[in-house]
């Protein structure tokens, strides 16, 4: 008796907590509309140190992965994450000193963390380890120096400032190209945008009672594991030996020599084991399934037929030997998934709207708007309130886009004037097909696009100004496509966080313009510091090799391929496709579990070794959701950044260290014993 009259207490107390939570909820949500800071006041000078200090960290993580494997998780909720623990720690230090600061507002938070994003994302998506690194001579030589189509004048040696110019040329035409279009994305058709949704969650989040009392443990997650990944870096940089590429921890046979041999070992990467944790269990498997057939299976048989498939007196790094073979299934896999999906986002996209241009006629949209809350449609008028002038886009594109076409020429010759300017005409409507296929399914085809044009532009340019046409022209539509739709993930953050557009461009144009200049800077850190482009070492930097070999297919065609490579491309293009289907038409329960092809692309040229690093953070995300799926959620986020910063961030010491001659005492390498 006694028992069930103390549960009933529990549930009415619980039933009051509830109703009291709600009350406040609804409360602080009048509060907030009532108390929104002007446009001006959501763009401080803490913020924007607070956005270089976090730029400048996460330009130097993702340079390495960019450098290593090329594969870049997405970082937006880390860096959310760490601007939120920046400004509140810095509020708090000076409220203790007795110095009265503006309070910390979650406009200030989205601002901060659109501009850190900004930042970094030049570094992702800038080409360092893509198609500007494929315009060097060591990328030349890798595919070959007789190769046709190959062109001895067809390279372009890395330096700050021809990269920081071009940079500078590409990216802010993307800033101004869809801007006009805002209001109809983000509000008339209500795209999601799913990872700026679940960034202006977590920020909202943090700016309650409740999560700030979870930001506290996460912080502490953070941080912990932070120092951990740090010291962790830092013991293992002393055996890592002088010039050896078979030094430390990072090479340690963990399966025996002859898996070593063809790249399977654990490498104790956290960096790899943070970026598994983020990624889906699906994106890890397919790496490691890709890694078994490519290294396990494929790579050994075709070594193996050496003197039948091409000549035994080449060296293996010849793009007619073995490392062609790499080079170009990898490419057949990548672009069988890149057409798949962006014929599937197009067609999705051009259904989509079809269907809103329809309702509309139809007069549902009203109908729709009569059913949204009070607050959706305050946070629609906020948004709508302070307006960016269509004059001021159509002035900023036209401007932009004439000193590019005026530059660009200058600064590569083999890119005519007249392609770019085709490219800006195209621009806006390629901008407009992506931002809105992301908006729906949270993929941006940027990649995509700029292959189709690097294909179309090595074709007509002809073979002495193929690979370079190809190459630039890939880098020029790519980065307007990118950041274009990358600023519709922005304006989705800003419109859920009540932070103004005005606010959003601006802080996405001041970390464009940082991202500019600490990209190029970031990548030489690493180009004069460690030997990038290696195919034995570290920094294999893949994807140049890719985009460049992509270019040389473009001039030549087929001609360019080593013998029997072409049946084999075949068969892994329509693997691509197939896989694709499969995932797209079975039941759930089935097509989870089909391999990714982009995934799998991967390891076919790095090897192995990352993707079981990757594996391990799935693990151990596998295991923590079965013994405490709550607390998973809650810091898997914050351990896994935590992990990736402080191994990335000892990449400025040991950088520091390579570049003034200092050397690690100790050389740990393994051999079989006699």
């Amino acid at each position: 008796m006694r028992s069930s009259l103390m549960i009933e207490r529990e549930a009415r107390n619980e039933t009051e907590r509830e109703e009291r939570d709600d009350l406040e909820e609804t409360q602080n949500e009048a509060d907030e509309f009532r108390s929104i800071p002007p446009w001006k006041s959501q763009i401080t000078f803490r913020g924007i140190v607070a956005s270089i200090i976090i730029g400048i960290i996460y330009s130097v993580i993702v340079m390495k992965l960019n450098l290593t494997t090329g594969l870049v998780p997405n970082l937006n909720v880390s860096a959310a994450l760490l601007a939120f623990v920046f400004l509140r720690s810095w509020t708090k230090l000076l409220t203790k000193t007795g110095i009265v600061t503006k309070p910390f507002t979650k406009q200030e938070n989205t601002v901060v963390q659109t501009c850190a994003v900004a930042c970094y994302s030049i570094a992702v998506g800038g080409g360092f380890g893509s198609y500007l690194l494929g315009l060097s001579t060591k990328t030349y030589e890798q595919s070959g120096a007789h190769t046709e189509g190959n062109s001895p004048g067809s390279t372009k040696e890395p330096g700050i400032g021809w990269m920081t110019a071009f940079l500078f040329f590409s990216c802010f035409v993307g800033l101004l190209a869809l801007v006009p279009l805002r209001k109809i994305m983000i509000i008339d058709y209500k795209l999601t945008y799913p990872s700026g949704t679940a960034t202006a969650v977590l920020i909202n989040g943090f700016h309650t009672a409740k999560g700030n009392k979870m930001a506290k443990k996460q912080v502490f997650g953070f941080v912990k594991y932070f120092s951990f990944s740090f010291v962790w870096a830092f013991f293992q940089w002393f055996f890592t030996g002088t010039t050896s590429t078979e030094c430390g921890f990072i090479q340690f046979p963990t399966f025996g020599l002859e898996a070593w041999k063809n790249s399977f070992y654990f490498d104790f990467s956290m960096t790899y084991i943070g970026a598994g944790m983020i990624c889906s269990h699906i994106v890890n498997l397919s790496l490691l399934f890709g890694a078994v057939l490519s290294w396990g299976i494929m790579w050994p048989l075709i070594k193996g037929l050496s003197g039948d498939w091409y000549p035994s007196t080449l060296p293996q790094s010849s793009m007619k030997s073995l490392n062609g073979y790499k080079v170009f299934v990898s490419i057949s896999l990548i672009l069988g998934d890149g057409l798949y999906h962006f014929i599937k986002i197009l067609m999705f996209t051009a259904r989509n709207i079809y269907s809103k241009l329809k309702n509309h006629h139809s007069g549902k949209p009203n109908s729709e708007k009569d059913k949204q809350s009070i607050a959706e449609l305050k946070r629609d008028e906020i948004f709508v309130r302070d307006s960016i002038p269509l004059w001021v886009a159509a002035v900023g594109y036209a401007a932009f886009s004439v000193v590019s076409i005026i530059a660009i020429p200058m600064m590569f010759p083999e890119l005519k004037w007249y392609f770019i300017v085709v490219a800006y005409m195209l621009a806006p409507s390629l901008g407009f097909s992506n931002a809105y296929g992301a908006g729906l399914t949270d993929m941006n085809m940027a990649y995509n696009y700029g292959k189709v044009a690097l294909f179309i532009l090595a074709a007509m340019a002809g073979k002495q100004d193929g690979v370079v046409a190809g190459l630039v022209g890939c880098g020029l539509i790519k980065s307007i496509v990118s950041i274009s739709s990358d600023l519709m993930h922005d304006f989705k953050t800003g419109h859920l966080t009540l932070t103004s557009p005005r606010s959003m461009l601006v802080s996405q144009a001041i970390g464009t313009g940082i991202g500019c200049v600490v990209a190029p800077l970031t990548f030489f850190l690493f180009y004069k510091a460690f030997d990038v482009g290696n195919p034995e070492g570290e920094y294999k930097a893949p994807y140049a090799l890719i985009y460049r070999n992509m270019a040389i297919l473009g001039v030549e065609g087929f001609s360019a391929l080593p013998q029997h490579c072409l049946q084999l491309c075949y068969g892994f293009f329509a693997f691509a496709v197939a896989a694709n289907l499969v995932r797209d038409l079975s039941p759930e329960k089935i097509g989870k579990w089909v391999p990714l092809p982009m995934a799998m692309a991967v390891p076919f040229l790095v090897g192995g070794y990352f993707a079981i690093d990757m594996c391990v953070g799935s693990l151990i995300v596998f295991v923590w959701n079965k013994r405490d799926r709550v607390k998973a959620g809650l810091m898997v986020p914050a351990v896994a950044s935590g992990l990736i910063c402080g191994d990335g961030l000892w990449i400025l010491p040991s950088s520091v260290l390579a570049l003034a001659g200092v050397k690690p005492p100790i050389c740990m390498s393994f051999m079989p014993s006699k």
